[in-house]
């Protein structure tokens, strides 16, 4: 399994870390939460358990993967929108929006075998289960699914979480590291191969190596760097366009690209 392509830095001082991991999803999810000493643990681990079980809600409801699955069942026509759990319809929903934002880069129903938002859902269901988790005595948290992670806080210390973002050619190297305000999608070919589509066309492409988008919401944010991993350089103008959120291309000769205000996090030297 290839590691993800974030890594999260700092020191959480007085703070502890309750640390947890979930296979679903076809990957491995992991939780990070920053807690006071006197948090009520026991509260953390039922809130924990509720956030598991809604990563399984969502795997359940929409793998395309599953032949039984609502979505496989909605996109062979053996099941019609009306029929589909409420999670649907809300998600398509966001699909919809998510396709008028990108400038139509970033196109569920344009996939091969009928409409498929998966390029939206991991990011969904990482932000509904990192809203779980907020509570009295965690003053941070990640949720990180397979490298597009979710946050809210910090470490405690007055500074953001920083995550430093793989290079898309050698993946032993960060090609930057951003301070992390709400969530960071990556997408791109590097991992996957060429599963990306061209809604114009239909056909698999892809303009950059590698493409990340930061903003408040990680399902948004997901969809749009599948997006703009489509798009290339072209696709920061959607980007820089909307508020709250920021972009970053990696081109396939290493070209880069990024929004105005894209987070990168400050050089430190040393005094």
């Amino acid at each position: 399994m290839m590691p993800p392509p974030y890594a999260v830095a700092g020191q959480a001082g007085a703070l502890w870390r309750s640390h947890h991991r979930e296979t679903v999803m076809g990957t491995v999810v992991t939780f990070d939460l920053y807690c006071e000493g006197d948090v009520d643990r026991g509260q953390l681990y039922v809130r924990v358990a509720r956030a598991r079980a809604l990563l399984h809600r969502a795997d359940a409801v929409f793998s395309t993967w599953e032949p039984d699955s609502p979505m496989s069942q909605l996109r062979r026509g053996k099941m019609i929108a009306t029929e589909a759990p409420p999670e649907v319809a809300a998600v398509l929903g966001a699909c919809e929006r998510a396709r008028s934002l990108s400038g139509g880069w970033f196109d569920p129903w344009a996939m091969p075998g009928g409409v498929d938002p998966t390029g939206y859902v991991k990011g969904w269901a990482a932000q509904r289960a990192l809203e779980v988790l907020v509570m009295p005595g965690v003053v941070g948290a990640l949720v990180n699914a397979a490298g597009d992670i979710a946050s809210f806080g910090s470490l405690g210390t007055g500074r953001p979480f920083r995550v430093g973002i793989v290079g898309p050619v050698n993946r032993r190297h960060l090609a930057c590291v951003v301070e992390l305000s709400g969530g960071v999608a990556t997408s791109g070919t590097y991992e996957r191969g060429e599963h990306l589509i061209d809604p114009r066309t239909g056909r698999p492409a892809s303009s950059a190596a590698s493409a990340t988008v930061t903003g408040p919401d990680l399902g948004l944010a997901d969809a749009l760097a599948t997006g703009l991993a489509v798009a290339g350089h072209v696709g920061l103008e959607v980007i820089e366009a909307l508020d709250g959120y920021e972009g970053l291309v990696i081109g396939h000769g290493s070209s880069w690209g990024s929004t105005t205000g894209f987070p990168f996090a400050p050089i430190e030297t040393k005094r």
